[in-house]
């Protein structure tokens, strides 16, 4: 007798793994957001099998996605007319910026948050995600950068992300941290635009590093090929409704122009 196939983790009506912004922009620039989303695959959330275990609370916090950070990603793409490539699934299911053989990748707990649908999980269910989720989304930006390159273009890659204001009782000062590791080209004049600013607290490599685990995505994709690149932490409070994203879009939109653009208008 055969055995059944494996059900999909995600069912063909469900929305994508990875979602594909403006891929024929002109900029060469690329736009990405590993934890576009908080949503989790309907397979995931069956009432039957216990469902996901975490509280649509705690889904609506920075352990389940990076708040605010696709609406800015989304305007980005739009104002510099380059692709943007966001992620569709929560990092709780599995997360996107960390190697495969990072422990924290299925994080069974998040801020003290347990996630019940992430304990003990077999080789079999770790692959269904991994197949579901990770291979789509950096297959998406391979592709990418492949055909930016058939182009003639090496894109400057631009990593969006947010963090939470408090984390384990500390009150993070900084309004946006800049993460980065041995390629200072957009970094450091970032930096200091930024800072140029007036009323910014930025954070060099605060309030993660780009020397670690926390920029899996730039290591992979950004600094094997040689590409400048950087990662982007805004505070989370800053961009949590219309007016903050509209603000920063706009900051970032201004600060970035002439560091990826030159003189391009």
């Amino acid at each position: 007798m055969s055995t059944p196939a494996p059900t999909p983790l995600l069912a063909p009506d469900e929305p994508p793994a990875v979602t594909v912004l403006n891929a024929e922009g002109r900029a060469p620039v690329l736009f990405l957001c590993d934890h576009a989303s908080p949503r989790v695959p309907r397979s995931l959330d069956r009432p039957e099998t216990g469902g996901f275990g975490v509280s649509a609370k705690d889904m609506e916090r920075h352990i389940a996605y990076d708040i605010g950070a696709e609406a800015v990603t989304r305007i980005l793409s739009e104002k510099f007319d380059a692709p943007a490539i966001l992620s569709g699934y929560s990092r709780l299911v599995l997360d996107l910026n960390r190697a495969l053989d990072d422990g924290t990748s299925i994080p069974p707990v998040s801020d003290g948050t347990k996630v019940p649908a992430n304990q003990h999980l077999s080789a079999a269910a770790r692959a269904a995600r991994i197949d579901a989720l990770y291979h789509p989304y950096h297959n998406a930006i391979v592709e990418m950068l492949d055909g930016l390159k058939a182009r003639g273009t090496s894109p400057a890659i631009i990593s969006m992300h947010s963090c939470t204001p408090v984390l384990a009782g500390f009150k993070r000062p900084w309004h946006i941290g800049v993460l980065w590791n041995e390629d200072g080209r957009i970094a450091l004049p970032l930096m200091r635009a930024l800072e140029a600013e007036g009323n910014l607290t930025v954070g060099d490599n605060e309030p993660y590093s780009g020397r670690d685990h926390d920029s899996h995505t730039i290591h992979r994709h950004a600094e094997a090929r040689g590409l400048p690149h950087v990662l982007l932490e805004i505070r989370q409070d800053l961009i949590s409704d219309a007016a903050g994203v509209t603000a920063w879009a706009d900051r970032l939109t201004r600060v970035f122009r002439p560091i990826l653009l030159g003189g391009q208008p």
